[in-house]
């Protein structure tokens, strides 16, 4: 796209929107701003690089099997600058406790230090990418159905190890990188069929958490993950959104919310200003469940656009952190990546451009009409046009560009993966 059309654009747009108290240049700098956490799983179908390759349990499947994805830790590199190279903005990386550099050496979950993952910090560092974590408690022949609720001593105990030693390799990576960290804990544990048992396996998690986060850290941050149920653990789930919640709010942590781990019909939007009375923070994992958790690609949609403008009508944006959580095996993985990402930029920049404090007028006075018809009539101003002069001034590929540049990339670099 020419770059004087895009400016041209840009001129209307910032006027149009100056009109109703809108600064444009305001919401560019706020977007630059705000980084999302980019998932290092989406390049290699959350399969990791453990010498043992066990296929994906707990819960979680990765759908489709679209050639070309990354076979090792230089591969995924490669991609996740390639789908980075798309996506205006500073962003950084997540990554989970399967990512780590082994070599040839049989770590053990139970195992792993920092030293695992020196590699990735000093990438993170030459490629401007801080980093955030998780442990890892699926895809282990220690899995099974419980991990850290298991009743079984020794299963629970090395579950317990693999995430304190997670925590640690987090505050290795916040103190390399002079911002914390965000840790990540997230357990399938849970039931197929009926349990009897809800409560004593909720005591076991609960105590579990408690002895993991004995240790206080400075430069990393914990969270906490919730979901409704996993493939195979469909009718219970230890770790609930209430269970959560509650564990959260009493030892001070940082509840995460993924967008596919609640029914269909919920608003995760609507649950970010409870959360934020009684959590210090909180992390969301975006995805788009279709029917329920299916991690297929985030798009432009309603649930992501609302989700955004509440983080913004909540002034919260400096106490949520924004993470991508999907991995489609059925599209080309970079095209998925920069697909995902740039949608949800394009929810967070329509938030930026709400007319929000009219809005409040209108609702402080009363005036339900007005604010319904601005509500309205906000959804058709020249968003795009912002977005646009986003892309350029990050010199990342406009519009529908970027579509050619991930062909290129896959006639040079996927394809040739067999």
């Amino acid at each position: 796209m020419k770059t004087e059309l895009i400016e041209k654009s840009y001129a209307v747009a910032r006027e149009r929107y100056a009109e109703i108290g809108v600064d444009t240049e305001k919401a560019l700098a706020a977007l630059q701003n705000i980084p999302l956490s980019l998932h290092c799983w989406q390049a290699d179908d959350v399969t990791g690089f453990e010498n043992r390759g066990s296929d994906l349990t707990g819960g979680i499947q990765a759908t489709g099997n679209y050639p070309g994805k990354a076979r090792d830790i230089d591969e995924l590199r490669s991609d996740i600058l390639a789908a980075k190279s798309m996506i205006p903005g500073t962003h950084r990386l997540n990554l989970h406790a399967i990512y780590g550099e082994f070599g040839d050496e049989q770590v053990d979950r139970n195992e792993i230090e920092p030293r695992h993952f020196a590699g990735w910090i000093e990438w993170g560092r030459a490629n401007g990418m801080k980093l955030d974590f998780n442990s890892t408690s699926f895809s282990h022949p220690l899995s099974g159905d419980l991990s850290l609720a298991n009743p079984d001593p020794a299963i629970r105990e090395f579950w317990i190890e693999h995430t304190k030693r997670c925590r640690a390799v987090a505050e290795e990576m916040g103190r390399a990188q002079d911002d914390p960290s965000i840790m990540n804990v997230w357990v399938h544990d849970g039931s197929k069929d009926l349990t009897v048992n809800r409560m004593k396996y909720r005591e076991l998690l609960r105590d579990s958490l408690d002895r993991i986060f004995e240790t206080e850290y400075g430069h990393m941050k914990d969270c906490i993950e919730s979901k409704v149920f996993g493939i195979g653990l469909e009718s219970y789930t230890v770790g609930s959104n209430d269970f959560c919640i509650g564990y959260a709010v009493s030892r001070n942590k940082i509840v995460t919310l993924d967008t596919g781990h609640f029914h269909p019909t919920e608003s995760v939007a609507d649950k970010l200003s409870s959360l934020l009375l009684y959590t210090p923070e909180v992390m969301l994992h975006v995805s788009r469940p279709v029917r329920w958790d299916s991690d297929h690609v985030t798009i432009l949609n309603d649930e992501t656009l609302e989700l955004c403008k509440e983080i913004v009508r909540c002034d919260a944006l400096d106490r949520v952190h924004i993470g991508l959580d999907y991995f489609d095996a059925s599209i080309n993985r970079i095209g998925a990546y920069v697909v995902g990402s740039r949608a949800t930029q394009k929810c967070m920049m329509q938030a930026l451009l709400e007319p929000l404090a009219k809005l409040r007028g209108y609702e402080a006075a009363g005036r339900g009409f007005e604010r319904l018809a601005l509500l309205e009539e906000s959804k058709s101003l020249p968003w795009n046009a912002v977005w646009d002069m986003f892309c350029l001034r990050n010199d990342v590929p406009v519009g529908e560009e970027f579509i050619a540049r991930v062909q290129k990339y896959e006639r040079e670099v996927t394809s040739k993966r067999v």
